[in-house]
């Protein structure tokens, strides 16, 4: 089995793939302060709670937009399996041209989104991540990567709006009974949540303008399931889609035994 792990900036999900099929999935705040003995224990913990043994792993698949915690891994891997630990970064085979001024600037992440799209929904397709930041991600009708946007995302934005009044306080992220808050906090909720899928909707409009033909639109990411029923540019939302790009990554690049 191969065990994937992508490292956000506020969340680390992982994923244990058996063939191509997901098996097992997990998720965790990303601590950057963690040593890799902490983590080693943490991980092997979480696996062994649900049945999976060191023995079953055949490899890890890592994508990781926190430098520090990169490395971190790469000492961890060992721990994980005796099999090889895949990290994406430049140079690593992705079998996606990537056609932006600097491709060694990208995130991992989002060409690891980029490539499990594009192999399960065809091209011209764009992604939205939701995570820390909302990301946009812009694959042509040739399957390459055209580059995105990047806006803030739901839960930093709404943060520093709290953090920067005050009277606002903290809401949860659930849709007010009407867009018309009838209260401090149905106002905040009603502006999060409506507010971000606009966002959404109107850079979703000018990518597939920009691309000049329309394109499979499809969201990952944890607030994902949040925002999209509020949304009317998005189609899909696929909570899988950066392991299983990791997944795919991992294959092109493995070692033969």
């Amino acid at each position: 089995m191969l065990l994937t792990i992508d490292v956000g900036n506020t969340q680390t999900a992982l994923g244990m793939f058996d063939g191509d099929e997901i098996v097992g999935h997990w998720r965790f705040g990303t601590d950057r302060t963690r040593t890799a003995d902490e983590l080693r224990w943490e991980l092997l913990g979480v696996l062994g709670m649900d049945g999976f043994a060191r023995s079953d792993i055949a490899g890890v698949a890592l994508s990781s937009v926190v430098p520090a915690l990169t490395s971190t891994f790469r000492l961890v891997g060992p721990a994980l399996s005796d099999g090889p630990l895949v990290v994406v970064e430049p140079g690593v085979r992705t079998g996606m041209p990537i056609h932006i001024d600097n491709p060694r600037e990208v995130g991992a992440d989002r060409i690891v989104n980029s490539v499990a799209a594009r192999a399960r929904y065809g091209a011209p397709v764009v992604v939205v991540d939701f995570g820390t930041s909302t990301n946009f991600d812009v694959v042509g009708p040739d399957g390459d990567y055209q580059g995105g946007a990047i806006a803030a995302g739901l839960e930093i934005s709404t943060n520093a709006l709290i953090g920067g009044t005050a009277a606002l306080r903290t809401v949860e992220f659930v849709p007010p009974r009407s867009p018309i808050g009838k209260g401090t906090v149905e106002a905040i909720q009603s502006g999060a949540i409506y507010g971000h899928a606009g966002l959404v909707d109107g850079i979703m409009e000018r990518l597939v303008e920009a691309l000049g033909t329309d394109a499979t639109r499809i969201a990952t990411g944890g607030l994902a399931s949040t925002i999209v029923p509020h949304c009317r540019s998005v189609e899909t939302v696929d909570e899988y889609l950066t392991l299983e790009g990791l997944r795919i990554i991992y294959t092109l690049n493995r070692e033969d035994p």
